[in-house]
This record gives structure tokens, sequence and C-alpha cells, in this order.
């Protein structure tokens, strides 16, 4: 079945745009499939569209030579131009630029990449105010939840990597993300780190999904992993760039006790996450439940963290702490995840933080299946199931 996603309307609505569309995200999240859909549009509209593979070798040999050759053969290629996996291109971002300027006349530009590595290099050398950038992520709950045959408890199990669908049976649903996870060390990774780094990168990598949501350090990630600590940050800041892992850092107005320069890691799917731990056994049976229940909410909420959002944690030198911090406008919403409760009780830390930063309106409790509401120092703080937290957050 197809799967409607919301970014495939917003990225046809950028047809008639004069910039370059770009979508950018892990390995085989939809992006491929979501410039096809496109191109399969367009062509219905007699737009006359044409689509480059730069993972195919054929398709990669026609951009080798001249750069003012090729930019006047794709002026006159077609009137929508799809380029797959563009950081393959030397100088891309040059020749689109180029032919963003030839707009009216020139190509509506579709494009796609799994490492930002470059491609953020060269927008912001090149294409400085003729691109629009959108994140393409795995299925979310409600996208899945469009099949209605899907067990909503086997998303913790095997997340939404949109080729799972296309499985019926755990065994090659399991074989599926280990191969995507293969794909990514083998490609990506050997292009990036030494050789003799790879069982380290493929160590470090397995220590982020057994700490999942737990303070990162560096320095016991380097003795663990054997490398420097300018080693780990880099492999690090790799695994950020080829959206891998997301960082998220601590949230502080500058009070003194407040931890101000630590980071926890997050891996972009918990399918994935589980494949790296061997381990899909029910969210009921595991011992980190909360832990997966955590991660579900950071990759729920930064899918749709908006402009005016962003993402943190909050953590005293004292132990007082919030898992999450969701600031829209400036304006702080502390976010606590409960896997087991049963009642309307408000953690300490969700109070402690409102009455540090009284200009919260709000907090939240998310649970796996309890809701109700409360209030601490005229706040609602609002109690929700996982289930709800997508629904509860398009509607912020």
């Amino acid at each position: 079945m197809i799967i409607k996603r919301p970014i495939f309307e917003k990225l046809l609505n950028e047809l008639d745009k004069p910039f370059v569309s770009i979508l950018i995200g892990p390995r085989q999240v939809g992006k491929s499939f979501l410039l096809r859909l496109i191109f399969d549009h367009v062509q219905k509209l007699g737009l006359n569209p044409k689509y480059y593979d730069l993972e195919n070798p054929n398709d990669l040999n026609l951009f080798i030579g001249d750069e003012a050759t090729l930019i006047d053969r794709l002026s006159q290629e077609g009137q929508v131009i799809f380029i797959d996996e563009f950081q393959y291109l030397k100088n891309a971002t040059k020749i689109f630029k180029v032919l963003v300027d030839r707009r009216p006349s020139g190509p509506k530009i579709f494009a796609s990449g799994s490492s930002s590595i470059e491609i953020h290099k060269h927008l912001k050398e090149s294409l400085a105010g003729r691109y629009r950038v959108s994140t393409i992520f795995p299925l979310s709950l409600n996208e899945i939840m469009q099949n209605s045959k899907y067990n909503i408890l086997d998303y913790f199990k095997f997340c939404g990597m949109p080729g799972l669908l296309n499985e019926v049976d755990s065994d090659d649903k399991m074989s599926l993300l280990n191969n995507i996870l293969q794909t990514y060390l083998l490609k990506d990774i050997k292009a990036l780190v030494r050789e003799e780094n790879i069982r380290s990168f493929n160590h470090l990598l397995y220590l982020l999904a057994q700490n999942q949501g737990s303070i990162v350090s560096i320095a016991n990630l380097a003795r663990e992993v054997g490398l420097s600590e300018p080693a780990i940050t880099k492999h690090l800041e790799i695994m950020h760039q080829t959206f891998v892992a997301f960082p998220l850092a601590s949230y502080s107005n500058n009070l003194g006790n407040e931890l101000k320069k630590i980071k926890k890691y997050y891996l972009y799917d918990l399918g994935i996450r589980n494949s790296l731990l061997k381990d899909f056994s029910s969210i009921e049976n595991r011992q980190d439940k909360g832990a997966i229940l955590e991660s579900y909410v950071f990759l729920a909420l930064n899918k749709y963290l908006k402009l005016n959002m962003e993402l943190k944690f909050w953590r005293t030198r004292q132990g007082a702490e919030v898992d999450f911090v969701l600031l829209k406008d400036r304006i702080p919403i502390p976010i606590e995840v409960k896997y087991g409760q049963k009642d309307n009780s408000i953690p300490s830390g969700i109070k402690q933080f409102i009455q540090r930063y009284p200009l919260s309106e709000s907090g939240l409790i998310v649970t796996m299946d309890y809701t109700d509401k409360a209030s601490f120092d005229g706040k609602t703080i609002n109690i929700i199931k996982w289930t709800e937290l997508e629904s509860f957050f398009e509607r912020c």
C-alpha cells in the first residue's frame, strides 16, 4: 500500500517555486520514493521531467565533464529535473545556482541526499537564498497506522522504515533493518572514516544504542572505545551529519547549578536501534522499556519541530531533571515520560522546572496507557498516552 505522507503535499506546493527543493535524511526513509511520486505527478501534468539516480553509474557518467556543457544540457532536457543522491555530483550546488538564476526559462530542480557533510558546505557557499530543505524521517506512527492491519505495539520493535510495509514476516523485517544498517556502514561510513577506525565506529554506534537517552560523556566513550576524545567527537558529528544520531542539548537560563554543556544522543529509528542491540522482544518484556518509550517521544517530537520550536532536556547539579523541554517561541514546556504512570501525580522534575521557569504555560506527561489532567502553580499538566502524542502536537 502507498502511505499518504504530509511531506508529499508540501513538496508538490514547491513545484512552481524558483528555488531548488532539497530532500535530506538517512538512507531508506523514502526520499527516492517521494521523488518518484513527484516525478509521476509532474509527468501527468505534461511538464517533461527528467530523473537521475547518481548511485547508478550510468546516470552518474552523464554528469562527468565540462560544467558549462552540463548546465546547457540540463537547461534543455526538461522543465523539472530530479537528481537523487546529488552529493555524488561534483560542484552540484554551483551548477544548481546557475540553473536557478536562469529561471523562469531554467528547470525546476528537486534533489535528494543522504549525507549533509558536503551538502551543507556547498549550500552555504553557493546556494544562499536559492534552496529549501525538507528533512525526511522514517514513517510516523500516524502515517504507518494508515495500514489498518498494523499491530501498533510493533512500532516499538520495528519502527517506521517504509520498506517494512512490504514485509509480513518478522524475520524478514529484522533482515531488512540489518541490511539498512550494513548499507550505512559500508557506503556512507567507509567514505568518511579511516579503515582502521571502522571497528571503533561500530562500537561507538552500539554504545549509543545501549545508552540511548542517557547523558553522554565524551571522556567515558573515548575510554570505552579506545579512541581519543577528538576522534569520538568527530565520529559523533559524522553520525549527526548522516542523520543517524541526533544530539540533544541541555536547557539552561544561565543559572549556576544547571548543567549546560552536556548532551544526550538518540538514534533516528527504534528499529535500527533494536537491530544494533539484536533485541526485538516486545516492549512489555524489555528491561529498557522506559528508554524505548522516551526514545519514541523524542523521535515523534523531533519530526514535528517547526521553525519557532526547539527541543532540549533539563538537569541540575542536584539531580532535578526533565526528559524534554520543548521551546515554542522561547516559551518552555517541560515534558516527562513515565511508562508505568497510573494516576495524575506530577513528577518532581516538572514541579521544580515550573517553579524555576514561571514563564512555562503548561507541562506534559507521556505514559504508556494513562490519560488525565492535573495542575501545578496554576499551570495545566496534560497527561496523555503515547499514541496521542503526534496528534497532540499537530494541534500545537
